[in-house]
């Protein structure tokens, strides 16, 4: 199980189990599951899925990065809106 932090400047908009992260990289979606390797990257616009735990949830991000370490994946991003 992934824990999932989505952090935008106003509020963090997630944080929870997920055993699937979908995020808009830079240059094309990226998958993220249990057991990735570290890794950190930067965010293009696009929608981030994060899904398991409490079924699926969507956010439309704009910019930023996503940090993966150990089963937990940070999404900070510049704007952020629930879908």
């Amino acid at each position: 199980m992934l824990k999932v932090s989505v952090i935008s400047p106003e509020k963090v908009l997630y944080e929870g189990d997920a055993s699937s992260v979908v995020a808009p990289g830079f240059d094309g979606e990226l998958g993220i599951l249990t057991g990735h390797a570290p890794m950190i990257t930067a965010l293009g616009a696009g929608t981030l899925r994060v899904e398991g735990g409490a079924g699926s949830q969507r956010f439309s991000v704009a910019g930023g990065f996503l940090q993966v370490v150990d089963d937990q994946v940070r999404v900070v991003t510049e704007k952020a809106t629930a879908i």
